[in-house]
């Protein structure tokens, strides 16, 4: 069984302070096979939100891999978000914006989601989706994850604009065989298959730390990954400060009909 615990928006300078050491200690107590952190761990890319979220990093016994969100790059510094708008994430988070993890289970691919030229919109440029299509097309038998800030498939409820691209990062990685895509940004969690593209497993975390709730409290959710078969549990934390299991779906996948829900 492969363990990913997903982690998103966790906005250090309008965050929860008093729910980052119980956040850690249920993450190290949960010892997944890795932490993949969906971008925003800062309110506004200021040095010293940056040092905290690095200390965060430090305090987690499980290897992470992390993407950065547009809350990483610099709202009111023009000069800074357009010719280097992400060295402070490099310097404090990772200096790696795309990563990737190979192992003999899982094959997991970053992807930097960022538009410094439209801050709070995503793009997927033709060549970041090359990129994601050839590291997926390889025709083995590891679960496939891609990792990334903006969403690739919005619900009728949200008001803001889909990410540029993101039609057709969704074909290529249907064709490419994608299992599941982790994403953030909106603070909502959502789980179920990809509308059009239900042989790919969309879930999305809500906040884990940040004081910008949207109708839900501050969650993360746990994947348990077997052939076939991943379980997508949701851990919240309210107003008593501790994170506590909070619902749980199960999906099974089919050679036709993709994921489908237990």
């Amino acid at each position: 069984m492969i363990r990913i615990l997903h982690l998103s928006d966790l906005h250090f300078g309008r965050d929860r302070p008093e729910l980052e050491t119980p956040l850690v200690e249920t993450v190290n107590g949960l010892a997944p096979d890795l932490v993949a952190i969906s971008g925003d761990f800062t309110q506004r890319a200021r040095v010293a939100q940056f040092a905290r979220a690095r200390a965060f990093l430090d305090r987690l016994a499980p290897p992470t891999l992390s993407v950065p969100g547009n809350h990483d790059t610099p709202l009111d510094n023009l000069l800074l978000r357009f010719v280097v708008p992400f060295r402070r994430y490099r310097r404090a988070i990772d200096p790696v914006l795309e990563p990737e993890l190979e192992t003999p289970d899982m094959h997991v691919v970053g992807v930097n989601t960022v538009n410094r030229f439209s801050w709070q919109r995503g793009r997927m440029s033709p060549r970041t989706i090359r990129r994601l299509s050839a590291a997926f097309a390889r025709g083995d038998a590891r679960l496939r994850i891609a990792v990334l800030h903006h969403p690739l498939e919005h619900g009728p409820e949200v008001e803001k604009r889909l990410m540029r691209g993101a039609r057709h990062a969704l074909a290529a990685l249907r064709g490419a065989g994608a299992d599941v895509v982790l994403s953030g940004h909106l603070h909502n969690t959502v789980t179920r298959p990809f509308a059009i593209s239900p042989g790919c497993l969309f879930v999305q975390a809500g906040t884990g730390l940040s004081t910008r709730l949207r109708g839900e409290d501050n969650t993360f959710n746990l994947l348990s990954c077997t052939p076939g078969r991943i379980e997508v549990e949701t851990f919240s934390a309210g107003t008593d400060a501790t994170f506590q299991r909070d619902r749980a779906l199960s999906f099974s996948r089919s050679a036709v009909s993709g994921w489908t829900a237990d």
